[in-house]
């Protein structure tokens, strides 16, 4: 979620090159690089358990992270690449880029839904089906929005939620250049169930 910029922790690597990318490695790390930004590339390393966790919880690349190095200044980050053993699937290799306010990119932004109590379709015992609980955006690093908003107010059974329906803040576009669906609201289940006994007795008849 864009307003819950997650920390990742790493460390200066001493030397560069190949030979120093290899002693990281043995020692239980994972050598990185930062760059970008108009200052001086950085050579980082990052604890193996610890990287692999967060590439586990998803969508690395496309989230903006609070990079964190003990003596320096806390920096916005997004990675640009992880390189990977070909036959382990391991991390081998992390490459970071600094941001800047004007810089564009590309992250997943949480979508909050609210006035459930004020939406006639939930009252009568419909489901809010969440088809995308994150949308993926097009952003300035400088004004990334901290949650998309749908008030329910009004919505009954059978609405559909579009991306269009949403109102997105200046300058924020979705990656999907297509109108799609976020959430809509189902018809309770023995509803359909009914709906559908009467569609079968229709036929037989």
């Amino acid at each position: 979620m864009a307003g819950e910029i997650q920390d990742l922790i790493a460390e200066v690597r001493t030397g560069s090159g190949k030979g120093a990318a290899r002693q990281s490695r043995r020692a239980g790390k994972v050598p990185g690089v930062l760059y970008g930004g108009g200052a001086d590339p950085v050579n980082l390393d990052f604890d193996f358990n610890y990287l692999l966790k967060k590439l586990r919880q998803g969508r690395f690349k496309s989230q903006l992270w609070n990079l964190k190095v003990e003596g320096q200044e806390d920096v916005r980050v997004i990675c640009r690449d992880v390189q990977r053993d070909v036959v382990k699937d391991m991390p081998t290799h992390v490459d970071l880029m600094r941001l800047r306010r004007t810089s564009r990119i590309n992250l997943f932004v949480h979508v909050e839904f609210i006035n459930h109590a004020a939406a006639p379709g939930l009252k009568k015992g419909g489901t809010l089906t969440v088809v995308r609980p994150d949308v993926e955006l097009n952003v300035l690093a400088g004004d990334i929005p901290e949650k998309l908003v749908v008030d329910l107010t009004g919505h009954n059974i059978g609405d559909v939620i579009h991306i269009s329906d949403i109102t997105l803040p200046e300058g924020v576009q979705p990656v999907i250049h297509r109108n799609f669906v976020v959430a809509n609201l189902a018809a309770p289940s023995g509803l359909r169930s009914a709906g559908a006994d009467e569609a079968e007795e229709a036929e037989e008849a």
